[in-house]
């Protein structure tokens, strides 16, 4: 069973009929025992790093969340739930993330070209810098899609794929049993539920 994390934050239904058409067994729950129970969680998240970060912590989602990654278990965190894997985001100011990616969040117009719009928002082709289980039912250029105005930064040696936006920025990272994609894979078409299907698939 996969855990989708209901903390107040993210689009959790579409991500739990993604699943369920791959016939992967998907609740969204907050509550910690089912977390515990499960064989997989999906952290999700859309908004502010900063609101997000609070209502994991208030709500003791956050130990939970790190005890569960550090005991084995697969993680996958979702565009803002990616970013709050890292250390810390400096999206207006400075917080705290859950340490479990070394790196941090960063705004994605420090980087990019003059003019172009910003939040990132649509399809873009995936490149692959290294090996990851997320990706082996998907080729080199597939297309995913993005939202976000923040990046992963600090992050060079976690990186598992990059998308081109004028410059190289962070599409996905994994360290050991924790997964993260910027992009939605739940709004991703069939590239997107072949990247579900694979994280159905990884073993605690």
């Amino acid at each position: 069973m996969v855990a989708i994390i209901d903390y107040g934050v993210g689009n959790l239904f579409s991500l739990k009929s993604s699943l369920e058409f791959l016939g992967c067994s998907a609740v969204v729950t907050g509550d910690k025992a089912t977390i515990e129970k499960s064989d997989r969680i999906i952290l999700p998240g859309v908004g502010a790093f900063g609101d997000a970060a609070e209502k994991l912590r208030a709500g003791g989602m956050s130990e939970l969340v790190v005890n569960q990654a550090r005991s084995g278990k697969p993680l996958l965190g979702i565009c803002l739930g990616m970013q709050l894997l890292f250390d810390k985001s400096y999206e207006y100011g400075e917080h705290s993330g859950l340490g479990l990616v070394p790196g941090t969040v960063r705004p994605l117009r420090d980087i990019t070209a003059p003019g172009l719009n910003i939040p990132h928002i649509g399809w873009n082709g995936l490149s692959f810098p290294r090996h990851s289980e997320l990706f082996k039912y998907i080729n080199e250029g597939d297309f995913v899609y993005f939202v976000h105005s923040f990046y992963g930064a600090d992050c060079a040696e976690f990186v598992t794929a990059y998308t081109e936006y004028s410059v190289p920025v962070t599409a996905a990272v994994a360290r050991d049993n924790v997964y993260g994609t910027q992009f939605h894979p739940e709004k991703s078409g069939n590239v997107g539920l072949k990247i579900l299907k694979a994280f159905c698939e990884v073993k605690a």
